[in-house]
Parts: C-alpha cells; sequence; structure tokens
C-alpha cells in the first residue's frame, strides 16, 4: 500500500447501531473517529479500505445519497479525510451478508443439549462468514446441523458467544437460543470462563511464569497486525498470564491465560516480548527467528514448518457455567496432531543434539 493510501482509525470510537427495528439487518451505521496519523486521502478509498466488504459503487452512492457526513456535513467522494474528522457512515449491507448457507461440513461436536453445543474445532476452519469466506466456515456447519436436527430457535442467526482465529484450533461454545446466548455472553463479558489456551513461541523464555501487560489496537501502519502500545496511547488495555510447559531450547510451549479477551492478544503480546508465535506468518513467525546458523538446524525447522503450517495456538480448555442448570461445564481438548507432531520432532531433534 503507498503511503498515500495508507489508512488510520480509531477502533475504540467504532459502533453499530441499529437503524431503526424495521430496516435492522439491512443497514449498517458507523461512527468513525479518524486517527491524529492520517495522511489527506479520499473518503472513498478510505471507505473501501476500512470496509473491505463494501464497493466503490456502494460508497459513492451513499455520498450521493447524502449518507456520508463528515463533522455534521455531507460530503462528495472526492473530499479528503483528515486527522480527527468525525464520520457518520450509513451502508446497506452487501447481499449475503445476512445470509447463511447450511453446508454438510464435518466438524467435532463435543457436547449438546437443548441450550448449548460445544465444538473442537479444527485448524484451518473460518468461524463466521465474512468478506472471502462466505461458505464453508463453523457456522455454515452448525446451520446445516441444526436443519438436519429440525431444530428451530429464536436466535436470529447461529448463536456465537465468542470466536477464535481460523488458524487457532479449539473449543468453541455455542448459544442454541436468547437465553442462553445472554447468559454466556455476560460470563465471556464479566471474563467468568476458564480457558486456557496451548501455544509455541520462538525462544527460550527467561521465566517459567510471567505477565504481558499492554494496550493492545491496530498496528498504525499494518492494519492486518495488531500491536502493542506500552503507555496506553492506542488500543485497549490487555493481560495474559503465561506459564512454561516445556522448553525446547529455541522454541517453548507456554500455557496461556487471559485476563482480557483482546484481538491477536496471544499473537500480540508474545511478539512484543520477542517471542512470536510458531509459524505465525502474519506476525512474521513463520520465519527462523531461533537457533543455530547451520544448514541442518535449516532444514529441520522448515520440516516442522510442513508439519505445523499454522500459527502453534490451541484453545485448549473451556469452562463456563451453564445456562439452564447452573452447574459448571468444563472441557478439555488433547493436543491436535500437528502440534504434536511438532512436540515430537523437537524433542527427537534435541536428543541428538
Amino acid at each position: 500500500m503507498n503511503k498515500e493510501e495508507e489508512i488510520y482509525f480509531d477502533a475504540e470510537s467504532l459502533r453499530e447501531d441499529e437503524v431503526g427495528e424495521e430496516n435492522e439487518g439491512l443497514y449498517e451505521h458507523l461512527n468513525i473517529t479518524v486517527d491524529k496519523n492520517q495522511e489527506p486521502l479520499r473518503i472513498d478509498k478510505f471507505l473501501l479500505i476500512f470496509r473491505q466488504n463494501s464497493s466503490r459503487n456502494k460508497i459513492s452512492q451513499s455520498c450521493r445519497a447524502g449518507n456520508v457526513v463528515v463533522n455534521g456535513t455531507p460530503v462528495k467522494q472526492n473530499y479528503r479525510v483528515k486527522p480527527f474528522d468525525q464520520i457518520s457512515v450509513l451502508l446497506t449491507h452487501p447481499p449475503r451478508e445476512n445470509v447463511i448457507v447450511p453446508q454438510d461440513i464435518p466438524i467435532n461436536i463435543v457436547y449438546e443439549d437443548e441450550d448449548v453445543l460445544v465444538v473442537d474445532k479444527d485448524a484451518g476452519m473460518v468461524v463466521h462468514p465474512g468478506f472471502g469466506n462466505w461458505e464453508g466456515t463453523l457456522v455454515n456447519a452448525l446451520a446445516y446441523h441444526f436443519e438436519k436436527q429440525g431444530y428451530k430457535s429464536d436466535l436470529d442467526r447461529v448463536g456465537l458467544v465468542h470466536r477464535i482465529d481460523k488458524d487457532t484450533s479449539g473449543l468453541l461454545v455455542i448459544a442454541k437460543n436468547e437465553y442462553a446466548m445472554s447468559f454466556l455472553a455476560k460470563q465471556f463479558f464479566e471474563r467468568k470462563t476458564r480457558r486456557l489456551y496451548w501455544a509455541f513461541v520462538w525462544g527460550n523464555l527467561q521465566e517459567d511464569e510471567g505477565t504481558i501487560i499492554g494496550h493492545i489496537g491496530r498496528h498504525l501502519k499494518n492494519r492486518m497486525q495488531m500491536a502493542v502500545f506500552e503507555d496506553g496511547s492506542h488500543g485497549k488495555h490487555a493481560v495474559t498470564h503465561y506459564k512454561v510447559l516445556e522448553r525446547f531450547r529455541y522454541m517453548t510451549w507456554v500455557e496461556c491465560k487471559l485476563e482480557t479477551g483482546r484481538t491477536h492478544q496471544i499473537r500480540a503480546h508474545f511478539k512484543h516480548i520477542g517471542h512470536t508465535l510458531f509459524n505465525d506468518e502474519r506476525y512474521e513467525g513463520n520465519q527462523i527467528l531461533r537457533g543455530i546458523n547451520l544448514p541442518k538446524y535449516k532444514q529441520f525447522v522448515r520440516n516442522v514448518f510442513e508439519i505445523l503450517p499454522r500459527h502453534a495456538l490451541h484453545a485448549h480448555t473451556l469452562g463456563f457455567i451453564h445456562p439452564t442448570t447452573k452447574k459448571e461445564m468444563y472441557f478439555e481438548s488433547p493436543m491436535p496432531k500437528d502440534m504434536q507432531d511438532a512436540v515430537d520432532k523437537w524433542r527427537n531433534y534435541l536428543s541428538f543434539n
């Protein structure tokens, strides 16, 4: 992206409102505060980069209709955004955004009753349909599962209470009715669930246990990444506790407990302290960041990358209070095969080197 096309925004100021009960689901209302670092950029380009599931024509027509307002005044598509501009936008949803296509996709359901369903998600499966991934997601699979059961819910959509990244494996709970959704959402909001993650990170952590603290927000130049802002000038407060489970000289297996739940929290926090997740392409962890400068070692790491072709992160445990019985439910997911194979290969390598 050229410098004049860089885009900045204050993610904390973004909210999506209902435009009215009659139009609910048909329109999207965005309020955006432009970041202080924003370079002058046409508002149609700004909004197209910011809202990638839109189109140039849709944004142009929204401007034409007077639905793009900057600092209280409707603007044309050639208006150039400036730092601290207050932008209000009314957009129609893409035709497929609210359409969930049921698809017969195998999923590992570890528990189900009338209120909740717990899934052990494979790495590589997107959780929810979105830009570039309208089909083949966990939600598509769940829609098929419920349709096959003849299950009717009072939820408008499949009840996702939380999400994990496409290439993160592990446990997710799904609400099957509106009450369960509200009950579980409160537990997640108040951080009363029991969740532990397993991760492989580059390097040998100095301490056996530790805590990483730092605000997490969208990276100021690479908006595909999240970044840590220690001074709190950007992003939201985030805390990650970790414990070392096993050391592999140049890689460490850690258990993580999140005190907060920010986007890419574990990935961003560990990169910040110099221990990027193993084979995390988005955060440059798919390079050989630790070890020795020998061809044999480099080939070994490349072989492990092939065994574990994604970032090494797994949602290992999930505990919550059941919405109806009020009893604690607790689940554990074993280490997936690709991560276990990587561990075995590291152990074998160290036993001979």
